[in-house]
């Protein structure tokens, strides 16, 4: 079978069996990825495409890094897999390596399979912690798709999966598409946090468990938070009780030039959620990481919750390599470098130039472009113009991740000056090219 024969039959066999997740089925022409390395993909044909998605902002490490792979094989030669109840040397020192990165106080690391099931059993600690039942989460935000994940999400797919109980949300902080009528960032902070307080007042503080936060939303727009507003958030719930969970399954572990995001802030969780970054999605994993007073509380009560892959050997060896190889090698620092740099710069003069690009937003390699089709209104670009905008990016060879009007610009954290140079090159192109159109 010649490449291209192999391109198509792949594409059959997607088409014919596999059913893929938030997608109407009959339309779907997939892209054939076979291979990949550092912040390239490639077909089975050989056109290349450079990354500019990290998937689903995951591969923080970037593709095939030599170190996980060969931790991976050597994990598989010894111990393919083992029950969450035995104690495992590849568990044990993926827990350690997590907890090294996190602040002081920390003391125990929950594993699950991926950020959904973490942010499930975040809650239920949080619950079983309080005695409370009910669960504060903003509108713009993502937390999986699972049954309280998915009703803690705010954004609208939650709503025909709304099956589970004691849940409510507020709206966070978003200047440029303010909820509050703000006129700057200190502004925006301080309605953002009258209008949690009166939601909390409203829902009874007394029956609140855990206002559980993206420490920067993710896939709801890469909302930076304004300066004072998670140490706003963390006053509010200490001031009625209530826990307060970081969700960095996406914001953690490099993508923001910092280990975990919140560190921008001077704010403290009670509990952190992740996933993702932790192993760039090699092996599925996630889990919590526990504060010392949530862990101590289960040492005499039982922790109603489990998983049969909780901590799988595999994924738990990929952890411990791509945390270490991360390490060694600068890649936080390098995300912090490139994407506060040269990628923030370019991003910035991109917006400068085509009056498309209401705002970029973001920090490390974690940015947004805000597309609009009327620079005074803000009306957001339609749809249909987006994906136009996402067929010229792959076929000028640049993956893109694309959310509603919005281009979120995610390489993994290894990316080279020259790469984000040729992919701020393909979006200026393309963003050219839509200018033109909408004229």
């Amino acid at each position: 079978m010649n490449d291209a024969a192999l391109n198509d039959f792949t594409l059959s066999l997607d088409r014919q069996h596999v059913f893929h997740s938030w997608s109407v089925q009959g339309s779907l022409a997939p892209l054939v990825i076979a291979g990949g390395k550092g912040c390239r993909l490639w077909d089975y044909a050989g056109r290349e495409y450079l990354d500019f998605s990290s998937q689903l902002v995951n591969t923080n490490i970037g593709h095939q890094h030599p170190k996980v792979i060969a931790a991976i094989q050597a994990q598989a030669e010894t111990l393919a897999t083992v029950a969450p109840a035995h104690a495992n040397l590849s568990r044990g020192e993926a827990a350690q390596r997590i907890l090294s990165h996190a602040p002081s106080g920390f003391e125990k690391v929950f594993f699950t399979n991926a950020g959904a099931d973490a942010n499930e059993n975040a809650i239920r600690m949080a619950r079983a912690v309080t005695g409370r039942d009910k669960i504060l989460s903003a509108y713009r935000s993502y937390h999986g798709s699972t049954g309280a994940a998915i009703a803690a999400t705010g954004d609208p797919r939650r709503v025909p999966n709304e099956f589970s109980r004691g849940h409510a949300h507020f709206f966070n902080p978003f200047l440029y598409r303010s909820d509050f009528w703000a006129k700057d960032e200190a502004q925006e902070c301080e309605r953002a946090l009258a209008h949690l307080k009166r939601v909390i007042e409203c829902e009874g503080a007394g029956s609140i468990a855990a206002i559980l936060l993206e420490s920067i939303p993710g896939t709801a727009g890469v909302l930076v938070p304004p300066k004072g507003y998670l140490e706003g958030v963390r006053r509010l719930a200490d001031q009625h009780g209530i826990l307060v969970i970081f969700d960095e399954v996406m914001a953690g572990f490099g993508r923001t030039g910092r280990w975990f995001a919140f560190e921008h802030s001077a704010a403290r969780p009670d509990l952190i959620v992740f996933a993702k970054g932790v192993n760039s999605g090699y092996v599925p994993a996630g889990g919590v990481v526990i504060s010392e007073t949530i862990s101590r509380h289960f040492d005499e009560r039982m922790f109603f919750g489990g998983l049969t892959y909780s901590g799988h050997p595999l994924a738990m060896a990929a952890i411990v390599a791509t945390l270490d190889a991360m390490a060694e090698e600068g890649v936080v620092e390098n995300a912090d470098h490139i994407g506060n740099g040269v990628l923030a710069t370019g991003l910035s003069r991109l917006a400068e130039k085509h009056a498309i690009v209401g705002e970029t937003r973001g920090l490390g390699v974690f940015h947004a472009l805000e597309l609009v089709s009327d620079a005074e209104t803000r009306a957001p670009l339609p749809a249909a113009e987006m994906a136009t905008i996402k067929r010229a990016l792959i076929d000028r060879g640049v993956l893109p991740f694309v959310v509603e009007n919005r281009i979120h610009v995610v390489p993994p954290c290894i990316v080279s000056e020259a790469e984000v140079e040729e992919g701020l090159a393909a979006l200026d192109a393309v963003l050219g090219e839509a200018s033109s159109r909408l004229v």
